[in-house]
């Protein structure tokens, strides 16, 4: 029962995504349609968070990386005239997975307080990489020359389109983490976040299982720096920048941690918060912090807690 309430629960919250192009359209407001991309974009990029964070236990201060290194396949192709969507994508997939690959290979040896740390390191040099890359803004960033082309059958240029095709996204990996979390992989994971010794007792590795899905997780988090370097159409380091992976990070952590539609609520209740108080006051950070603070306190399985069946998935 719990699991069907999850269920419906996840599906009705991608309906009321899909219902957004028409409603925005329908009463003149194509702003939303734009408000409500970026929020999807940002939910991939928790939802990957998510997978090591919630379900394995890995606290990575350096997931914004891979949202960076998305961005930067995308746009350096685009750069140099390559504006093929497939390309592209995969180009930001592989870039992101051997990134992460090499990240955890050498973090996952460790634990705690360790591990934050490498994590953390290894996003700022990255992030300094890109301030160096002078041929591609440097510092200041550069615009993207094209949006992708998926050969005639997509164009990211087209607003709705590109909403569809994020929903799409969403929805994909939505059931990917769904899938992983549930096999005897996520099995395996979710026993090495309960207790790791015992899981190596029973004779399992945790190693080669925690490095696999910090390697999905790195890869997934790429696709969402693709997209959201085609939502902003400008490339900046400041994508990876350790404090981009506090926002994520807080969006799991706002929404629920471990559940399967968390990481959606809780980056949609940060960015729409963020948009509100913005428009009301400069100091909007002031109000916004003792919000979150209060919803965190007093819904202790986050935002997914709220629903029916939105208790934890393990």
């Amino acid at each position: 029962m719990p699991n069907r309430a999850r269920f419906l629960a996840t599906a009705a919250v991608l309906l009321a995504l899909a219902a957004v192009p028409p409603l925005a359209a329908a009463f003149g407001q194509p702003f939303y349609l734009d408000l409500v991309r970026r929020i999807m974009i940002f939910a991939i990029a928790a939802l990957s968070l998510n997978l090591i964070l919630g379900y394995g236990g890995m606290v990575s201060f350096g997931h914004a990386a891979y949202l960076g290194i998305g961005a930067y396949a995308v746009g350096i192709l685009a750069h140099h005239g390559i504006d093929n969507g497939f390309l592209q994508f995969a180009a930001a997939i592989a870039a992101s997975a051997v990134v992460a690959l090499v990240i955890g290979a050498v973090s996952i040896r460790t634990s705690g307080v360790y591990f934050i740390m490498i994590t953390l390191a290894f996003t700022q040099m990255l992030f300094y990489l890109g301030i160096s890359l002078e041929e591609y803004g440097g510092d200041d960033g550069m615009r993207l020359a094209a949006r992708s082309q998926f050969l005639g059958i997509l164009d990211l240029g087209s607003p709705t389109p590109f909403y569809y095709f994020v929903l799409a996204v969403l929805a994909a990996f939505l059931y990917l983490v769904h899938r992983l979390v549930n096999s005897r992989f996520g099995m395996v994971i979710r026993a090495t976040k309960s207790n790791e010794a015992r899981t190596r007792a029973i004779g399992f590795s945790p190693y080669p299982y925690k490095l696999a899905a910090f390697v999905i997780a790195g890869a997934m988090c790429g696709v969402a720096g693709a997209l959201l370097v085609n939502q902003t159409a400008y490339l900046t380091p400041e994508f990876m920048n350790w404090t981009r992976s506090g926002e994520i990070m807080f969006m799991v952590i706002l929404g629920g941690i471990a559940t399967l539609i968390g990481p959606v609520l809780g980056a949609a209740a940060l960015l729409l918060l963020e948009d509100l108080l913005a428009a009301w006051t400069t100091h909007w950070q002031i109000i916004l912090g003792p919000i979150l603070v209060l919803v965190v306190l007093f819904t202790r399985r986050g935002l997914a807690g709220l629903l029916p069946g939105g208790g934890r998935d393990e």
